[in-house]
């Protein structure tokens, strides 16, 4: 099948799969005569393991680390992905303690965010968000009112 229905039935776009071919997790497909790329069920099925991946949270930088091992999950998508040394365990271990990072640092910005906005101070428990503060639209009440009485500016957050 061509690059466009080998997309479609992967749940792709084209230019994923030339995207994932340049980044070497899917090997260069076989031509036609006119220079075609030409797929099959196999290049489908990896190119479907590798949209599941990266919709946990992977990147194609992480997928690379492991393009060689691709088709284990190809052949077993319920397989542990840490099973075995040299498998996905330490791109998935990796990648949780960036998303850790990364949660850690939006929780302190919210945080920030909230005290800027008035605090928690008046919001029922019941409409807090987990870990407290202010929920979103709540706070961007207070700040929209703040700034109207401020004359278009919050003087809390400048």
């Amino acid at each position: 099948m061509r690059i466009g229905e080998a997309a479609a039935a992967a749940g792709a776009t084209p230019r994923a799969l030339r995207l994932y071919e340049a980044h070497g997790l899917l090997r260069p497909p076989p031509r036609t005569p006119s220079g075609q790329r030409e797929y099959g069920p196999a290049e489908v099925a990896r190119v479907r393991v590798i949209r599941d991946l990266l919709a946990l949270g992977l990147t194609l930088k992480d997928l690379r680390r492991r393009a060689h091992r691709l088709d284990l999950l190809v052949q077993n998508p319920t397989a542990p992905c840490g099973s075995r040394p040299g498998e996905f365990g330490e791109v998935v271990a990796d990648r949780l303690a960036a998303m850790d990072a990364e949660i850690a640092r939006l929780m302190h910005l919210r945080q920030e965010l909230a005290a800027a906005a008035g605090g928690p101070s008046g919001v029922p428990a019941s409409t807090a968000p987990p870990g407290g503060g202010v929920p979103a639209p709540e706070a961007a009440r207070r700040v929209t009112r703040r700034a109207s009485s401020a004359g278009g500016r919050d003087p809390g957050l400048v």
